[in-house]
This record gives structure tokens, sequence and C-alpha cells, in this order.
């Protein structure tokens, strides 16, 4: 057997032998693109405390990454279909290497979100490529067990993340989350090369450059007011950004009706197989990301955890992931896409509803069983609607198929960090300001108001402060755990609304088993 593997996948005459080596290697290479935002969770104060990063500076931080991942995933999962799915993957894997290197030296706030912006460029080609290689070499017959294995992988990340830069963040800087990517995506680039067989689309034709360009600007433009505009007030950059994403939505949607050979024929939308299930991912990773971010928050500054401590509490979510994704190997068969979909979006909804009850006293195992519902609906929901999105593409239009899909995912959990986010903000702001306000000048109270960090930090200062005191800083530590105990309690519930909508959206948009809308191709 050659060292390197050569022979395109269509060129085969027998399924590709080592099929389930390679399924290893795309899971190994997606673990690294979904820890790089979940491993920031954990490392995010050391930042701030090193870069005296401010709320819109850790936002940015954040959020450099994601704009580029979530802009440009369609255009280049297409470029990839024409020219080479694998050569985008090492191609992916490489740019997100060298952003990696980048963002471990810097020292300067807008050269460590330049570096996540180029990680951000190197996972729009890794994210849909992975997809696309999966469904081109697996056989259909074993394409959902294959989707399975790549969704459960999105939940490990989600854990795993914290917990190695936890275990990183107890002997090393900041720096060394970034690094920890570089020998990863190395043994993924080697893998890719040995054990991934190429594949690219057979006639596909001319890209349709005009409309990624609309894509790109709609959806970067959207991400950037979703981001901004929640978080930091509705000013003319969010409402710029909004009305341009408009716009430009129309325009490609107008542009890709009359083009012959379109980016992404928005008529698909019109198959309620293909809308339910986009959907239903959009609505999912809306609550399931914004739920985990303001829980992990709470681990850290409420309950006093560390970050390899908050990591190896966030595990048993991965574990039920793994749950979810052996029941919806069994269940979605028998049942179908609509009820095994919509009853993990239920699950996750009742997760979310659950941290509605958090209070003053809340502890770990009132979070637990949170994190375990939502993690087993992510095993259980997610692939069968990925499987469903596509089934929808032709093989010509694999890797187009993987960007829409890690579209709608990226969006939902932009969508579910920013506004949810902003909601316990707000919600954490008002509590805190009845409570502390008249105990606390203008200045401290505003800081103290920004955030949970913020007000220990502040706290902090008051202990060291002659004319206050110990006693002063303990109740303003006290407030500051009510007020974001209330805000996580009023964001959950609120999430659950939104997330019960969704599920009813879902149910009746996916048509049932018999229903003739299942064959529509």
């Amino acid at each position: 057997m050659p060292l390197l593997t050569g022979t395109p996948v269509d060129r085969q005459a027998a399924p590709y032998a080592r099929r389930w080596w390679a399924l290893g290697v795309l899971c190994l290479s997606l673990l690294i693109v979904v820890m790089a935002n979940t491993s920031l969770i954990v490392a995010a104060p050391d930042m701030t405390r090193d870069l005296d990063l401010s709320s819109s500076d850790l936002q940015w931080v954040i959020d450099g990454y994601t704009v580029p991942y979530a802009a440009l995933m369609l255009v280049l999962g297409a470029i990839g279909d024409k020219y080479s799915r694998r050569g985008a993957l090492v191609a992916g894997l490489l740019v997100f290497a060298a952003g990696s290197v980048a963002g471990s030296l810097v020292d300067r706030t807008e050269l460590v979100v330049a570096a996540r912006a180029v990680m951000g460029v190197g996972a729009a080609v890794v994210m849909p490529a992975t997809l696309s290689l999966l469904v081109a070499t697996f056989p259909r017959a074993e394409r959902a067990r294959a989707i399975t294995a790549w969704t459960a992988t999105s939940g490990l990340a989600i854990a795993v993340g914290p917990l190695v830069a936890g275990w990183l963040l107890e002997d090393h800087s900041w720096g060394s989350t970034f690094l920890i990517n570089v020998p990863i995506a190395v043994v993924a680039v080697i893998g890719a090369l040995t054990l991934v067989p190429p594949s690219r689309a057979a006639d596909m034709g001319r890209i349709d450059y005009a409309g990624g360009l609309l894509s790109i600007v709609s959806v970067g433009c959207l991400v950037y007011a979703v981001i901004e505009g929640p978080h930091f007030g509705w000013g003319t950059g969010p409402v710029t950004a909004a009305v341009v994403a408009g716009a430009g939505l129309v325009a490609f949607t107008l542009w890709e009706l009359r083009h012959p050979q379109p980016m992404l024929d928005v008529r698909r939308f019109a198959r309620r197989p293909f809308s339910g299930s986009m959907i239903a991912v959009l609505f999912f990773f809306f609550g399931a990301f914004g739920s985990i971010y303001y829980a992990t928050q709470y681990l850290q500054f409420v309950l006093g955890y560390g970050a390899l401590e908050t990591g190896v509490r966030l595990l048993p979510l991965a574990g039920a992931v793994f749950a979810g994704a052996a029941v919806t190997g069994r269940l979605a068969p028998r049942a179908g896409v609509r009820i095994t979909v919509g009853t993990g979006m239920a699950v996750g909804t009742v997760a979310v509803l659950l941290l509605a009850l958090v209070d003053e006293g809340a502890d770990y195992g009132d979070f637990l069983p949170s994190l375990l519902l939502l993690g087993f609906a992510i095993g259980l929901s997610v692939s069968p609607a990925t499987d469903t999105i596509m089934g929808s593409f032709p093989e010509s239009q694999l890797g187009v198929g993987g960007g829409a899909n890690d579209t709608s995912l990226e969006l939902g959990g932009s969508l579910g960090i920013a506004v949810l986010g902003s909601l316990l903000g707000t919600a954490y702001a008002d509590r805190l300001g009845s409570l502390a306000g008249g105990r606390l000048p203008g200045g401290a109270l505003e800081a103290a108001e920004e955030s949970v960090g913020g007000g220990l930090a502040v706290a902090e200062q008051v202990a060291r402060d002659p004319s206050a005191g110990p006693a002063q800083a303990r109740a303003l530590v006290d407030a500051v755990h009510e007020s974001f105990a209330h805000g996580v309690a009023r964001t959950s519930l609120i999430g659950g609304i939104v997330m019960a909508v969704g599920t009813l959206i879902v149910l009746l948009v996916l048509p049932g088993r018999k229903d003739p809308a299942l064959r529509d191709g």
C-alpha cells in the first residue's frame, strides 16, 4: 500500500479501504477548529490581565476569528469542490497553524485580533472540507454513522478546549493555548496526505465568484452587526452593517436565481428537509453556545473554579454528546429526521430552561443536569440535521453543502453568544445597580456593571481602600454574584423560550417520514 493516498475516491472500484482512518483525520482537523474558540473561554481572564483588554477588546479577540470563519465558508467550500477538497483541507490547516503561531508570539491587542482572523480564514477552509471529504469518501449506507462521529467531535471539542487550555494555563501563559494547535495541525496534514483520498467535483464549471462575493459581504456584515450591536450599542457601524447585510442578501438571492451555475441555489430552501434542517442547526447552536458561554463564566467567576477545574467540569457534556450520538444512530433510521431532530431540540430547550432556576446559592450540581441534557441533545439532533443538509447537495457541490451547514452553525452560535450575552449583561447591570448603587462612587459602579469580572476587580480595589475595607468588599462580591446569577436565570428563560419557538418551527417545516417532501432532491 503506497505511503501517499493518490487515487481519487470516484476512481476506486470499491469503497475506500482506509475510510475510517480518514474519518479520524477529518475529526482531528475539526477538533482544533472548534477548540480554537472554546479554549478562549478559560484563557480570557489571563489575556485580559496581560493585554489590559477592555470589554470591547476581548469581544473582538474572540470574534476576530468568527467573522472571517462564517463569511468565507461558502466560497472556500466551492473552491475546494472545484480544485481539490484534500488540498483545501491541507491548505486550511497550514493557514490555521500559521495564525496560531502568530497568536502565541504577539503581545498587542490588534495583533492578537489579526492572528485570530488568520486562524478564522484557515478554519473557513477546513470546516467545509472535512464534511465534503467525509461525504465523498463514505458510501451512502455509512454516511450517517460517519456524520454522527463528526458531530460528536464537535461536542467533544466544546468540553476538551477548556480542559486543554486550563491544563496549559496551570504552568504557561495564554499564548500556549494558541501554540497547542500547531502540532495537532501538523499531524492532521500528514494524516490527510497519507490517509484521506483526493476528491474534487467532476465537470463543475466556472465558480460563481460574483455570488460568492455577495455572500461574503452579506454574511460578514450580518455577523459583525450581530456581534457589535447587542454588546456595544446600535451606533452607525452596526446599523450600517445590518443594512448592507440585508441589501446584500436580497442582491445575492436575485443573482443566484438568474445565474445558470449559482454558488448556492436558493431554490433549495423551498425544500422542507433542507430548510428545516438549516433552521434546526441555527436555533440549536443559538441556545447551546449562548448557555455554555455564560455557564462557563459562572463556574469561573462566581464559583471560583480555575481554568483547569472549569475544563474538568465541562467533561460530562462531552460524555453526554457521545451518548446522544449512540441513540441517534438507532433512532434516526427508525423514527426519521423530524422526530429525532425535534426530540433533540426539545431536550436542548429543557436544558436551557433549567438554568432559569439558578440563584445566588447555585453550585456546580445545579449546572450539571443542564450540561448533561445539552450534550445529549447535541449528539441526538445535530447529526441527522447535518446528514439531511449534505444529502440535499449533488456530489459536485459537497463543499458548498458543508459551507452552508457550517455557516448556519456559526451564525447560530454567534447570535447566541451576542444576543444572550447582551441580555445577560443588561440583567446583571440592572440588578447590581439596585443592590450596590448607593454604596459605590459612579465610576466604580460603572466599571462593576460592565461585567462580572469587572465587578470582582472593583471589589478587590474596595478591599484595599482604607476607607472601605474587607466587609464592604465582601458585600460587593455578594452583590456581584447575586446579580450574575439573576442575569443567568433571566437570560436562560428567554433563551429557552426562543429554543422552544425554534423547535415548533422545525417540527412544522420538517416533513414526516411518509411526506413526499423527503424525496425532494
